[in-house]
């Protein structure tokens, strides 16, 4: 079994900074790519940043240029550093990855519990 546990959350003022973790651990031979998706009060669950294993990057047009998507792969560990924060991007924040148990398996989606970001003055 894999498990994904998220830390880095937390209530900031508009215009902070916070940088969310994500540590993969378990029974994990590869990891092809990882995310971070958020869900808002009442909204749907939208995709924030991905990564692949070999570092290309994903981002939503509103996170652009405020948000950065990174990974240690030797920690199986995918960040997202969050900057210049608003109102809007409260939400809880969740992690996936695209993980392989065992060579001759396929990989499977993951994800992790989720961590509450609140951006309030």
């Amino acid at each position: 079994q894999v498990q994904l546990v998220e830390s880095g959350g937390g209530l900031v003022q508009p215009g902070g900074s916070l940088r969310l973790s994500c540590a993969a651990s378990g029974s994990i031979y590869s990891i092809n790519s990882m995310g971070w998706y958020r869900q808002a009060p009442g909204k749907g669950r939208e995709l924030v940043a991905d990564i692949s294993s070999g570092g290309s990057t994903n981002a939503a047009d509103s996170v652009k240029g405020r948000f950065t998507i990174s990974r240690d792969n030797a920690k199986n560990t995918v960040y997202l550093q969050l900057n210049n924060l608003k109102p809007e991007d409260t939400a809880v924040y969740y992690c996936n990855a695209v993980v392989k148990t065992k060579a001759w398996i396929g990989s499977s989606l993951y994800w992790g519990q989720g961590t509450q970001v609140t951006v309030s003055s």
